[in-house]
């Protein structure tokens, strides 16, 4: 038979998926297995939500709509963050899709060619280094390091740009270290962006959790040159812990929403209706729920940034925002822990979840091979326990 896809064949499998997919079977057998894998807040999405799904589908508000999405959904993301982020922008200039990661893939559909290049800085959301490629574009990577608070420089961005640079795909705060970019340090990128011609896709969908009275600043709020050439991706999953209702939304100058808009016509359409619904109940309605979730992030961030630091041959260093913390994991590489001898993040974190019934996320994956991922979006207790579990296996180190 002839070949197949080529592009589709070297797509890698989502790290966090197939992690999450191992830990649950090990649950169905019976196993104590304690989940720091998914980037999933662990709250239930608010009740008036949930109330305006059931309200649509119950007036009937179940046919298609545009593309881009309902005109009020469009309206009602325009709205929310222009008001959080100090922005402005048009309904017309948002886009409607089916979850923050088909948003993304969306916009670099619409500016990508094959050849063309586009710098990420690691550690990296493992989604995006594979979907440049979908695109038959180069993903360039840019490290970060761990003493650099995993926060790139406009030195190094400068560095990494050749003739066929197209864009930067900035993650802020950021997924998997949680680390946040000050206003300055996002300007400093800007100039650079600006001087090569460059675009940028800016991933916020994490703003809304920020610890520590840390300001946001938005991308594309660092003026209309750099507004120009950016598009803006965010969502409600997060924020509002909706992630299985898949509304993801981009906003962009009206020529780059228009090409999004006609990719999505012809790929999925818009995201389901009543999901469509929910979310302009989101964005529209009272926003304390928010604020709660994240005290209570923010307290759990602190217990395990706290416990880890205590524990010898690991650290991590203290994240932002979003719901993740980096456990270094340098100093056990070339000892034995549950039978194997640790060589990168792959085997510690198999180790652990087959040793001490811990599922976390090898950041091998995300471009940071001595890492390995913890979401703190799970409860107080069971952070507590697998802390627990955490100091015991390193213990048996040999």
């Amino acid at each position: 038979m002839k070949e197949i896809s080529k592009v589709a064949s070297a797509v890698v499998a989502s790290t966090t998926l197939a992690v999450d997919a191992l830990a649950k079977q090990m649950k169905a057998e019976g196993k104590d297995v304690l989940v720091f894998a998914t980037g999933e807040p662990d709250f239930d999405t608010p009740e008036h939500i949930k109330s305006a799904a059931m309200d649509a589908i119950q007036s009937g508000q179940t046919k298609y709509t545009p593309a881009a999405g309902l005109p009020a959904l469009r309206k009602a993301a325009a709205e929310r963050i222009n008001a959080d982020c100090g922005l402005g922008y048009a309904p017309e200039e948002i886009v409607v899709a089916s979850g923050a990661k088909h948003s993304l893939f969306a916009a670099l559909m619409a500016l990508l060619n094959p050849g063309d290049e586009v710098i990420v800085p690691a550690p990296y959301w493992v989604t995006y280094t594979e979907a440049v490629k979908m695109c038959s574009a180069v993903p360039v990577v840019i490290e970060a390091k761990e003493s650099a608070s995993f926060k790139i420089t406009a030195e190094q961005l400068e560095a990494a740009i050749t003739d066929k640079t197209k864009l930067l795909i900035l993650n802020n705060p950021s997924n998997p270290t949680g680390m946040l970019y000050t206003e300055g340090e996002l300007r400093a990128l800007a100039d650079v962006c600006i001087k090569h011609d460059l675009y940028i896709i800016a991933d916020e969908v994490y703003y809304r959790l920020v610890y520590d009275n840390k300001k946001f600043t938005s991308f594309a709020a660092l003026g209309e040159d750099v507004r120009e050439r950016t598009i803006l991706i965010n969502g409600v999953s997060k924020s509002y812990a909706m992630t299985g209702w898949r509304i993801g939304f981009s906003a962009s100058p009206k020529r780059l929403a228009t090409v999004m808009a006609n990719f999505l016509s012809h790929s999925t359409s818009a995201p389901a209706t009543m999901s469509q619904y929910a979310a302009i109940a989101a964005l529209s309605g009272p926003q304390e729920d928010i604020e709660a979730m994240r005290r209570v992030f923010e307290e759990r961030r602190n217990t395990i940034h706290r416990r880890i630091n205590t524990m010898e041959g690991v650290s991590c260093i203290m994240p932002d925002g979003a719901f993740y913390v980096m456990l270094n994991i340098a100093n056990l590489k070339g000892k034995k822990l549950g039978g194997r001898v640790i060589k990168d993040a792959d085997d510690f974190a198999l180790a652990f979840l087959e040793e001490s019934c811990v599922a976390t996320v090898s950041c091998v994956g995300f471009g940071a091979p001595d890492f390995v991922r913890f979401s703190y979006a799970t409860s107080m207790e069971t952070i507590e326990k697998g802390m627990d579990r955490l100091e015991e296996f390193i213990r048996s180190a040999e």
